[in-house]
């Protein structure tokens, strides 16, 4: 009897030993479904690779996006699948949101901008001034803001504080004053169904005023709400090319944790996004 539970014991005590690679396996496969379910019915992070939302956004902050903030689309999912249309659990996009969105014209390159345009209003900038439904949008100047060009020259730009006419205000800067390419636009009838997205940075943001490359944006096509920035990385360096001129070059630091002791932007670590 003493030499048969001995051998019920040893193999009891080889089971797990020979179940362990199966349970790794499963402990893996159960994190990775978590993670799916989380990046596609919760929040997924997102980076920003330009300057468009400048000064509300920069380049190198990681934010988090939420996946319900507007429903689900095809475009909630991994790849946008093609498993069905319109969006379940719908809930429209105010204005003033800064979105994430499936850029229309392919269905796959993320964009974020700024909800300016809700359906059916009428979007026009004149002299640098953003005009809804036919009446100016306030706007008053509240300092300036250092931006680096593309020599690496920190030049001073205005800023100002824009109030939308349900009472939401954000700041936003021009670059090329109120004289710049899209300063001074037609008229934009927005259609039903569709959003009007622009950038804080009215000077350098291609956005729906640019009809042939992003133009309306489908709500379809609307990924989630950006809520928080998580993590906010400078890495930028001036470089000097072979002809001695001096320009900025992007470098994508965010993985090289020993720099971020001079390279992270602390102040920005979980702030929320207005």
């Amino acid at each position: 009897m003493a030499r048969l539970d001995s051998h019920r014991s040893e193999d009891v005590r080889r089971k797990p030993a020979d179940g362990g690679a199966w349970e790794t396996v499963k402990v893996i496969i159960q994190a990775l479904l978590i993670a799916l379910v989380v990046r596609t019915l919760l929040f997924q992070p997102f980076n920003i690779p330009t300057g468009s939302l400048i000064p509300t956004l920069l380049i190198g902050d990681y934010l988090f996006v939420s996946k319900y903030a507007y429903g689900y689309s095809r475009h909630s999912m991994p790849f946008s699948p093609p498993v069905f249309s319109g969006r379940i659990w719908a809930a429209e996009p105010k204005r003033g949101d800064i979105a994430v969105f499936k850029l229309p014209k392919d269905g796959s390159t993320d964009y974020i901008k700024r909800v300016i345009g809700l359906p059916g209003d009428r979007i026009q900038m004149i002299d640098g001034i953003l005009h809804i439904n036919g009446r100016a949008v306030k706007r008053e100047q509240v300092g300036t803001y250092r931006v680096t060009d593309s020599w690496g020259r920190e030049i001073p730009v205005p800023m100002y504080r824009e109030t939308l006419p349900e009472g939401q205000t954000h700041l936003i800067i021009e670059q090329q004053g109120d004289t710049g390419y899209s300063d001074n636009t037609q008229v934009y009838q927005v259609p039903a169904g569709h959003y009007f997205m622009m950038g804080d940075n009215r000077d350098n943001s291609e956005d729906s005023r640019a009809l042939n490359s992003v133009g309306y944006v489908p709500f379809e096509n609307f990924v989630g709400r950006a809520e928080i920035i998580f993590l906010s990385i400078d890495g930028r360096q001036v470089v000097e090319g072979p002809n001695g001129q001096r320009f900025i070059e992007e470098q994508p630091a965010a993985w090289r944790f020993w720099e971020w002791p001079w390279t992270m932007r602390w102040n920005r670590l979980f702030t929320t996004i207005k």
